[in-house]
């Protein structure tokens, strides 16, 4: 690495990490950052948000070219915990000499999932058939492709800007953008793999999780780690997530989810470019946290090790339908109470309905009793307002 972080192989801190986007993952970030007594910048265009008050925080547009150069020439090296961000000025801040990572040619190029699923396609990685579709009349012409899955092209994010097109009733759900028409894949389960990779090219893969989703708003809604996955499937899971990142030459985290089908195939579904709502549990589940491996990856540090300390679960906080307003937690004494558990909240002062205000992780070696916790959780621990 450069003289910034590392001076004849000693370490030092005398420079400053800017995160594009001040929620939650950007939050646990500084959080493990403070570990390492690094220094941040926040950028965001929420006055209270998350990282509001953990760190030199300005307030502005992520899209915003001049904003972002402002932000970025204040800062010796620049992450992101949210993809919709001005690449162009990324690309000017790489030229100037600021560390970028992830690189802005990989931003840019998972903000549509249009480039995703042709990335995926060249570079011979395994993904569910697929049509690009300019507007709802475009997506009329593939009658023949259904059932499917409609996704906006840019722009959908925790589940939003994707339809599920099961007959030719459902068309009038498509939208009238350009976007992308997906075979919709029959799977067992649903999996990730967050994967880092640091300049030095070493990469490390953390177990795949097996997740669970909101049935109406299509965000995990739980996970458990390990996914219970026969040890050869697993095993290509991992390394469907190093090729990604190879391809790639990406520095930072990605996280690589994935469907695996009733025949045992596995194949891609997104990509991320940064920690993710699935490695949360990696806090207190494994040697090394997601928050941490990206730091180690984008200081040109040596990764963590990944192995999984204890069965583990992850349980999403979402804000209960029918409140809006000064965020409460009812249950959360029954809760911390419990062996095991732990509460993450991320300091988001309003509730609405099904909005992240937080994480609880689980660990327990014993899998039915981590299973019941994960149920106690979800029945007892309620935001509201």
């Amino acid at each position: 690495m450069g003289h910034i972080y590392k001076v004849n192989r000693l370490f030092q801190q005398n420079f400053t990490i800017g995160i594009l986007g001040g929620g939650q993952l950007g939050r646990m970030l500084i959080q493990s950052g403070i570990d390492f007594n690094l220094s941040f910048r926040v950028l965001d265009p929420d006055s209270e948000a998350p990282c509001s008050g953990l760190a030199p925080f300005l307030q502005g547009k992520l899209t915003d070219y001049r904003t972002v150069m402002k932000f970025g020439d204040a800062c010796d090296i620049i992450t992101i915990e949210i993809e919709n961000v001005n690449t162009r000025a990324l690309k000017e801040l790489a030229k100037k000499g600021k560390k970028v990572y992830p690189q802005p040619e990989i931003i840019e190029l998972i903000q549509d999932k249009r480039t995703q699923k042709i990335f995926y396609r060249e570079c011979g990685l395994p993904t569910s058939p697929f049509h690009l579709t300019e507007n709802r009349a475009d997506v009329k012409k593939h009658k023949d492709f259904l059932p499917a899955v409609h996704k906006l092209g840019r722009e959908g994010y925790d589940g939003r800007g994707v339809q599920v097109i099961r007959s030719t009733k459902d068309l009038r759900k498509a939208f009238d953008a350009p976007g992308l028409l997906e075979r919709f894949v029959d799977f067992e389960k649903e999996i990730s793999v967050i994967v880092a990779r640091n300049e030095q090219g070493e990469i490390k893969t953390y177990p795949p999780v097996e997740m669970a989703f909101h049935p109406e708003k299509n965000l995990v809604e739980y996970l458990f780690a390990p996914a219970q996955l026969s040890h050869d499937v697993a095993l290509e899971a991992e390394n469907i997530a190093r090729k990604a990142i190879n391809e790639l030459k990406m520095v930072g985290l990605l996280a690589v989810e994935m469907f695996v089908t009733r025949t045992g195939e596995i194949l891609i579904n997104e990509i991320a470019p940064r920690p993710h709502n699935s490695g949360h549990h990696t806090i207190e589940a494994n040697a090394t946290s997601q928050y941490e491996q990206q730091l180690r990856a984008i200081l040109g540090l040596p990764l963590g090790e990944t192995h999984l300390l204890l069965p583990s679960a992850m349980v999403n906080l979402l804000g209960e339908p029918g409140y809006t307003g000064q965020a409460r937690y009812k249950g959360f004494e029954k809760v911390i109470g419990t062996p095991g558990v732990h509460v993450h909240l991320y300091g988001k002062k309003i509730t609405k309905p099904f909005r992240k205000m937080g994480h609880v992780t689980i660990v327990d070696p014993d899998i039915a009793s981590l299973r019941e916790k994960v149920n106690f959780v979800k029945r007892t621990l309620k935001v509201i307002a």
